[in-house]
């Protein structure tokens, strides 16, 4: 298992929500961080059918482009009911004319539920899978889950993605509901940085 011994981390993502968590994470160990879109990087095509897959090809086009460690994140909701969709594809799901809209891909999966005539509870899991490569082509990857419900209106207005429609296992609030502290402690993308920190950060 390679460590990272650098100053500067690229997270090879565009979206704000997930940059932030892991400035937050990254900060208080004296690394800066870095994004694909503060970087102008284009997004590299996902042709993969995996989770790993997808997220490795992020990363090593953020590393090659920049000469720096970069981190990337391939992530999606499993819905039993619906075969294991949207999977990988839970990004294209919410693709719109003007963009990804997360309200729309939301009522895509509902009404994909009632059109199946699936009885609840609807169950799901988030998956999510890191990977963090270096400039050489090495790389290193981690994985994390979490089961739960997709619950229907949605709740909550904290989280983005699919966060007001899934209720995790145990609890009776959606993650859209819960603090960010209580979202991470729980969730898919929590349970891989957990393993990317214990095999790479400490």
């Amino acid at each position: 298992m390679r460590r990272f011994d650098g100053e500067t981390l690229l997270v090879a993502t565009h979206n704000a929500g997930k940059l932030e968590e892991f400035r937050q994470i990254m900060t208080p160990l004296g690394i800066s961080v870095t994004s694909a879109a503060e970087h102008d990087l284009p997004e590299p095509a996902e042709t993969e059918e995996s989770f790993v897959g997808n997220a490795r090809i992020k990363a090593h086009a953020a590393a090659r482009a920049t000469s720096l460690p970069a981190l990337a994140d391939d992530s999606g909701l499993e819905v039993a009911a619906l075969g294991g969709a949207p999977g990988v594809y839970t990004a294209d799901w919410a693709e719109t004319p003007a963009g990804r809209d997360f309200v729309y891909a939301m009522t895509r999966t509902h009404a994909a539920l009632v059109s199946a005539g699936a009885p609840r509870p609807w169950e799901a899991r988030f998956c999510c899978t890191l990977v963090l490569a270096w400039p050489d082509g090495h790389d290193e990857g981690f994985e994390g889950h979490v089961t739960g419900e997709l619950v229907w209106p949605r709740r909550g207005q904290d989280g983005h993605g699919y966060a007001p429609m899934f209720q995790p296992v145990g609890e009776a609030r959606t993650f859209a509901e819960m603090a960010a502290s209580e979202k991470n402690a729980l969730s898919h993308r929590g349970a891989a940085i957990r393993a990317l920190m214990q095999g790479c950060f400490t």
